[in-house]
Formats: structure tokens, sequence, C-alpha cells
């Protein structure tokens, strides 16, 4: 199992509670492991939530974005997406709401964007996180984990 960060605006919560389960579904692909905080850390000071989050990456080999409406706008996301990249993280997009607009970190990092819509896309989620990691340094020394998500 990868060990993987999901990373999501918290008005996409329900949406990634149900990518959550879909590691479950032995019908996908999705040899993932969901570590995560589905719901918000319960306080409104940003040293503890920064803690909790990067609580959650550690340990993570790849980091997956879902891009909402909201998305490329949210301080906490464009946070997460830094705290992966510095930690050596591969990233990969998922487009949860058509249009939406790109976090310019996953632009940055080159990341491969897939489309929740697209059944052909849905069945590469688990193929699109190994292909990420296979292109990070990590990809050829980290042992096979598990995936962890938090949401804001």
């Amino acid at each position: 199992m990868r060990r993987v960060f999901l990373s999501y605006q918290h008005r996409d919560q329900m949406r990634a509670k149900g990518f959550n389960l879909m590691s479950y579904n032995k019908n996908l692909k999705l040899n993932l492991s969901v570590r995560h905080l589905l719901d918000p850390v319960n306080s409104e000071n940003r040293n503890y939530i920064t803690s909790k989050i990067k609580e959650q990456i550690k340990g993570t080999s790849a980091t997956v974005v879902l891009i909402g409406t909201d998305t490329a706008n949210s301080e906490w996301v464009a946070r997460e997406i830094e705290w992966s990249r510095e930690k050596g993280n591969a990233l990969v997009g998922i487009l949860i709401d058509n249009g939406a607009e790109i976090p310019a970190g996953l632009t940055e990092a080159g990341a491969e964007i897939l489309d929740w819509n697209k059944p052909s896309d849905t069945g590469e989620f688990g193929p699109a996180v190994e292909r990420a990691v296979r292109g990070t340094a990590r990809g050829i020394d980290m042992p096979r984990n598990s995936i962890s998500h938090c949401s804001r």
C-alpha cells in the first residue's frame, strides 16, 4: 500500500470522504491507504493546525490534491502543497469541479492532473500516484506505504 496525503479545500469535504471510501473498492486499482484529518482541526491556533497537518504528511510519499472551485485560492492547500514538495512527496491533482483553476504549486511541480468525472481517469488514480512517485528520488528507495488526508 502506498501512503498518500490527501489535500482539499474544506468546502469539498464530502468528496474527500468519497475519495477515502474509493480506496476500499476492490474494483478500482487504488493500492492506497488513506491517513487523514477528514474533519477540520478544532482550533483557531495556526501553529497547532500546522502541526496537525504536518503530522499527517509525515510518513507519506505522495500528495493527492482534490481540485474544486475554491482550491486554488486556499491558503491551507497551498501550504500543504509546499510542505509536500519540501518533503519530496510526489504530487497528483484530481479535478473535481469542471473548469476549476489548478493550484499554482501543482502547475509549478508539473503534477499530473486527472478528472474525477471521467471514468477512464478514475481508473488511473492509483497508477498516477505510482507514476508520480517513480518520478521522484523517493520512487527508487521508498517502500510502498499508505494514503493520508487533511481538510480545512
